[in-house]
């Protein structure tokens, strides 16, 4: 990744967040907007939450309650700033964030629970993963590795990804990714 994917700005990296909520269309906790903001590495966490508290602070966002949680959405000013300065943020960057947005908050909204183990067997290691919706598993798999650090990981990457690694899975075994397979 070249260091134009990266937003340092403190304006490009507001102009960011409005622009992924805007896009949203519908109020976040600021969890889940965190999450998004920071997933693909275009912005530090750091950087999200000092800039994130000047939109707050500037109206560019507002902050309200659905039921007990506390949830941020976009703002008119914010909306407007959005729209207007959008192209500031290299396309790539937001063509890239919102479908990792999307990506995120579908499989969270499917009520998605996560497991995922690590069992040492005779010297080897077996890393267990599993994604149940509603209490029903919708993907197992069992995989034994030669190392601990390698299984760690792997595990570490699920913990970190779950979706992508749901839908790769699902997609290699499809057959819907025929690239890997050309040589």
């Amino acid at each position: 990744m070249g260091d134009e994917l990266i937003l340092t700005g403190k304006n490009d990296i507001k102009i960011f967040i409005l622009f992924l909520l805007d896009a949203i269309g519908y109020p976040l906790t600021f969890e889940d907007i965190q999450e998004i903001c920071v997933n693909d590495n275009f912005v530090s966490y750091f950087d999200f939450a000092e800039c994130f508290a000047e939109l707050l602070a500037s109206n560019n966002l507002i902050q309200s309650t659905e039921g007990e949680t506390e949830v941020f959405s976009v703002s008119p000013r914010g909306r407007s700033v959005a729209s207007s300065l959008q192209d500031v943020v290299v396309t790539p960057i937001r063509e890239r964030a919102f479908r990792s947005a999307l990506r995120i908050l579908s499989f969270k909204k499917r009520e998605a629970e996560i497991s995922c183990t690590v069992t040492e067997k005779e010297g080897r290691f077996l890393v267990e993963c599993c994604v149940k919706e509603k209490k029903e598993i919708v993907m197992s798999v069992s995989l034994l590795v030669d190392s601990k650090e390698r299984a760690e990981r792997m595990r570490a990457n699920f913990y970190e990804r779950p979706e992508v690694i749901f839908k790769g899975l699902s997609a290699l075994l499809a057959c819907e990714v025929n690239y890997l397979f050309d040589n």
